[in-house]
């Protein structure tokens, strides 16, 4: 009798030993996903609307945000919306013209959780890397009026450049990289592959009177190694966290890039 009931013990110890086992291996592959789905990307949008001195409406580019946003929530990923002043941000109008529209952008349309985003981003000035996995900066000629020579913006991108974090700029996004410099004091962009809307296509909007400076010449006269596509065709480039992207056809591919950095 002793021995039956010391076997019928040893057997249920061993079968809560292998049930704790596979609990704890379903634990850890939950805090596995949990892990993934927890990371955070930072998308910094303008807060500007003016063109320059035209008076005409500017803002982000539409498929600029819509086409890599979509690309890291339906991989699982978190996404905070930041501007320098909060609140509503506005887009170019342009980029809701008929040749515009794309998949992204008629979901952008219909997705209200988004919408509810874009009306109450957060100040810029509240963010700190540390809270973040990567950032991202979409285009629309709005931020180079409002971005590029913002402080916080600037020291964000330092600090995410130092802890090595990704970074993705997109067609005008890739201006903001004109005053952020590496630890050692150099420019940001020195020595690094790099591309962003191109002075053909700023030409052919008939823009370089507008805007402050263009940016290819920029990134060239800081050491970067910048390259270019055909106009309005996607043309990405990686140079480990940097991330760059030539113009809104390029917004797709680049999403796809930002999120193979995170998985």
């Amino acid at each position: 009798m002793k021995i039956k009931i010391v076997t019928l013990f040893v057997m249920m110890f061993s079968l809560f030993a292998v049930s704790c086992a596979n609990g704890d291996k379903k634990s850890e592959n939950l805090k596995k996903e949990k892990t993934v789905a927890a990371k955070k990307v930072l998308i910094v949008l303008t807060s500007n609307n003016k063109l320059g001195d035209t008076g005409e409406l500017t803002g982000y580019w539409i498929e600029e945000l819509a086409a890599p946003y979509y690309e890291l929530i339906d991989n699982g990923f978190e996404v905070e919306l930041v501007s320098p002043k909060g609140g509503p941000v506005p887009f170019d109008p342009k980029s809701n013209a008929p040749e515009a529209i794309t998949e992204d952008v008629e979901r952008f349309h219909r997705d209200v959780d988004l919408q509810e985003k874009l009306l109450n981003t957060k100040k810029l000035e509240e963010i700190k890397e540390e809270d973040f996995d990567a950032i991202f900066y979409p285009g629309g000629h709005g931020l180079i009026w409002d971005l590029v020579e913002n402080e916080n913006s600037n020291k964000l991108i330092e600090d995410f450049n130092n802890a090595g974090k990704p970074m993705a700029f997109v067609c005008h996004g890739p201006a903001v990289l004109r005053r952020p410099k590496t630890k050692e004091g150099k420019p940001l962009v020195k020595g690094r592959k790099v591309t962003a809307f191109s002075n053909a296509e700023e030409i052919a909007l008939q823009l370089v009177e507008v805007v402050p400076f263009l940016i290819e010449d920029s990134m060239i006269f800081r050491g970067g190694i910048y390259s270019n596509g055909e106009n309005w065709k996607s043309y990405v480039i990686v140079d480990e966290n940097l991330i760059t992207g030539q113009n809104p056809a390029s917004s797709k591919e680049l999403g796809k890039e930002l999120v193979k950095q995170l998985k």
